[in-house]
């Protein structure tokens, strides 16, 4: 396999751009409704590095090359949009994590007592937002 994964194209320039000016992927941010359990969700049970903590607006986590930033209600990230609607958990964000013997991992999170929507056929889950 190439540096390029099988099932990624390749970047092709754009006829309008000379020298690209995104540098490469730093993260993603998260609303969540309380950042400590977030934070804990994050990091005990799916295993992640807490990197850092401005508790109660603000947290990030890191797995492999993903930066998720939790924000809080508290957090800058969290302020109104410019027509006045106020940002909140849901929606339809997701982050995709890949793992390793899915049925066995979801068996876990039932055990541990987190909610979980699978549907088996399309081999998605959804944790239970904090």
């Amino acid at each position: 396999m190439t540096s390029i994964q099988q099932n990624e194209k390749p970047h092709s320039e754009s006829p309008h751009t000379t020298q690209a000016f995104i540098v490469g992927f730093w993260g993603v941010r998260y609303q969540v409704k309380d950042v400590r359990r977030a934070i804990t969700f994050y990091t005990h049970t799916l295993g992640f590095n807490l990197d850092m903590q401005n508790l109660p607006a603000f947290g990030q986590v890191s797995i492999g090359g993903l930066k998720l930033i939790l924000s809080g209600p508290g957090a800058s990230g969290s302020r109104p949009m410019p027509d006045g609607r106020q940002q909140e958990p849901g929606g339809w964000n997701r982050v995709l994590l890949q793992v390793q013997d899915l049925p066995a991992r979801i068996a876990g999170l039932k055990e541990a007592g987190q909610r979980t929507r699978f549907n088996g056929e399309l081999h998605t889950i959804k944790c239970r937002r904090t």
